[in-house]
């Protein structure tokens, strides 16, 4: 009897330990089960999403299980200069995107409605919006993120010497990415501010630059994706630094096609009145001219006129 009650412990202690391992450390909202473990995120309209905990999971699934849990009242996420001419910001924020099974972005977001556009590899928006017979003809990946950080004041001076080293370290060790694409990074004393460049080369499919900033974003706004509640602080020379701002540029490997149609009424208007006045004062400028010509002409006539009654 004791035997099989031992047994039984042991089966007990085996399945609670077999429990306790099968979790996914990427992401906090994954339901995991099962020998083998298999981990899974509601998406959709409480459909399964399969998911590779061993790395980051894809932002196109992170995105469906943010809409998904926010049309289900569950917790979500908090509300929260140019690398070059043609980076962007997401301005347009969570939508539910069609995804690929492999986690890509699919080309052409339309969010459940009769509005289309395009999106990058990051799932950013990169074209105006259109009606659903608007054409995208291919997933144009991110090759560059700038990262604009600010830190909380610090104890002791910041040191900008072991500042790269610290950021690409950090940036390796909690989000798998190899610090090697880490290029640049700018520090403003005074400002608190740090600027951090993360590039591949254009072609370079092996790395996702988007599922790093995604990651890093959370992080920063308190609410982290991972199964541990840590934040993102490099240690600098032995002093962490408390991250409290992040925006974050994308630059495409082929620049968006933006027009005046995504300008705000605003700036339109401001446009309006800039190029009103810029005509206003051709006008002027032009009867002005007209005007001194007009003085200039009687005065050789009348000029010419003394001069022949002189003659006569």
């Amino acid at each position: 009897m004791k035997c099989f009650v031992l047994l039984g412990l042991l089966v007990v202690a085996l399945a609670v330990g077999a429990s306790a391992q099968c979790r996914c450390e990427t992401m906090k909202w994954a339901t995991c089960d099962g020998t083998p473990c298999e981990c899974f995120l509601i998406v959709g309209n409480g459909d399964k999403q399969a998911l590779n905990c061993t790395t980051l999971i894809p932002k196109c699934f992170l995105m469906k299980a943010e809409m998904y849990r926010a049309r289900k009242g569950l917790s979500t996420r908090t509300i929260g200069g140019k690398p070059m001419e043609t980076a962007f910001v997401d301005n347009d924020g969570i939508y539910d995107p069609e995804c690929e099974s492999n986690g890509l972005f699919k080309a052409k977001q339309c969010n459940g409605t009769e509005e289309c556009w395009c999106v990058n590899s990051a799932g950013v928006r990169r074209t105006d919006k259109a009606d659903k017979d608007l054409k995208c003809e291919e997933l144009v990946e991110t090759h560059w993120v700038r990262l604009e950080l600010k830190h909380k004041e610090t104890k002791d001076p910041v040191d900008p010497a072991k500042l790269k080293a610290a950021i690409a370290d950090a940036i390796e060790d909690r989000y798998q990415l190899d610090k090697k694409f880490v290029s640049d990074i700018q520090y403003d004393k005074d400002a608190r501010l740090i600027v951090v460049d993360v590039k591949k080369d254009i072609g370079d499919r092996t790395a996702d630059l988007s599922r790093m900033a995604y990651y890093m974003e959370k992080d920063i706004k308190v609410l982290p994706l991972f199964k541990d509640t840590m934040k993102f602080e490099p240690d600098v020379g032995g002093q962490k630094l408390d991250l409290e701002k992040i925006l974050v540029y994308y630059v495409d490997e082929k620049a968006p096609t933006f027009t005046m149609k995504r300008l705000t009424g605003g700036v339109i208007a401001v446009i309006v009145v800039v190029v009103l006045a810029v005509v206003a004062g051709l006008v002027v400028l032009f009867l002005a001219r007209r005007r001194e010509h007009a003085k200039y002409e009687k005065t050789q006539v009348r000029e010419l006129d003394e001069i022949q009654q002189a003659l006569s």
